[in-house]
């Protein structure tokens, strides 16, 4: 897979997994845990090494790494240190999993992962649920869903995306002006060609599309999406739009919802911080500063706490101020 530079978490060196894992065990032996520990090795190994750990783990003591965690920790602090124990390559295609499991769908874990994932990473999601858990994502997710919705998760789900390649200007107008008469200049809209042409055009070409149509309409794409389409379909859009503008700026807007306002959702900010660590959170940082007049460092401090909050900080790897 695409070898990312842009996480804050990279492999630690000098790496020893034994004495990690031995550190880990003497840190929740006996009575109460010492979390700190726990937190602090775990967020600045990579996950490479946090698999290192485990089977090291499981050498010297005959325990489950992930076992003893559950058992030791609590809350969030638990979630946040299990997930970091998921294997990267496992990390989407288990979220989807959980999104679709039981009563109720989450389709904002749907919305974000399908809509920000590269079409190599979707296809790689696939083959691994099916490796896992012997089902095919494709079919889960339209056993669950429905309408337009259904059908955008559908696209993205083929990974078909054109490549990006050079720009044909003309192509470009056309696409601007069908989203123009299926949107603004229609009554009632015309929902296919959104779903067609945000699901299957290339980046590059969708950029100079959106510009266009700011040309042609007045209007940005996104103001449109939001006047002409309502509920889960809306939301798929738009995070369409805003991954296509930029993956970074879009993850970054979802932490800060995650965090805005009372109370905190937990899940997304620890999937979001957790997926994206050996990614591109430092992009992610960048634009959560330039678009929201504050660090996410200073953000997370502020809305966490505990062992939680220290985890999280050391996860985001330093302020922006």
């Amino acid at each position: 897979l695409l070898q990312y530079t842009r996480g804050t978490v990279t492999a630690f060196a000098p790496f020893d997994a034994r004495a990690d894992a031995e550190a880990l065990r003497k840190a929740m032996k006996g009575l109460g845990t010492d979390e700190e520990t726990v937190l602090s090795i775990l967020t600045t190994r990579n996950n490479a090494q946090r698999q290192e750990i485990a089977s090291a783990f499981k050498t010297l003591f005959g325990r489950d790494l992930v076992d003893d965690l559950k058992s030791e920790l609590t809350g969030k602090l638990e979630t946040l240190m299990v997930s970091l124990m998921r294997p990267a390559y496992l990390f989407d295609a288990h979220a989807l999993k959980h999104a679709i499991k039981g009563a109720g769908t989450n389709e904002k874990v749907l919305t974000e992962i399908l809509a920000s994932r590269t079409p190599v990473e979707v296809q790689n999601i696939k083959q691994v649920y099916l490796q896992e858990y012997e089902a095919n994502l494709e079919d889960k997710i339209t056993g669950e869903t429905s309408g337009h919705f259904q059908r955008l998760l559908v696209v993205l789900l083929q990974a078909n995306r054109d490549p990006d390649a050079g720009v044909d200007e003309a192509l470009v107008e056309q696409d601007a002006q069908v989203l123009f008469r299926a949107g603004e200049l229609k009554w009632g809209t015309d929902e296919e060609k959104f779903i067609t042409i945000l699901g299957t055009r290339s980046v590059s070409h969708l950029r100079r599309v959106f510009d266009k149509y700011m040309t042609i309409s007045g209007f940005q794409i996104e103001e449109t999406i939001d006047r002409e389409t309502s509920g889960d379909l809306e939301k798929l859009l738009l995070a369409v739009v805003k991954c296509i503008r930029s993956v970074p700026a879009y993850l970054a807007e979802t932490l800060y919802y995650s965090m805005k306002g009372a109370g905190t959702d937990d899940d997304t900010l620890i999937r979001v911080m957790v997926s994206r660590s050996e990614v591109d959170l430092l992009d992610i940082r960048r634009e959560f500063r330039k678009n929201f007049a504050k660090s996410l460092y200073q953000m997370i401090q502020k809305d966490t706490s505990g062992d939680y909050r220290k985890a999280l900080l050391l996860l985001c790897g330093g302020d922006d101020d």
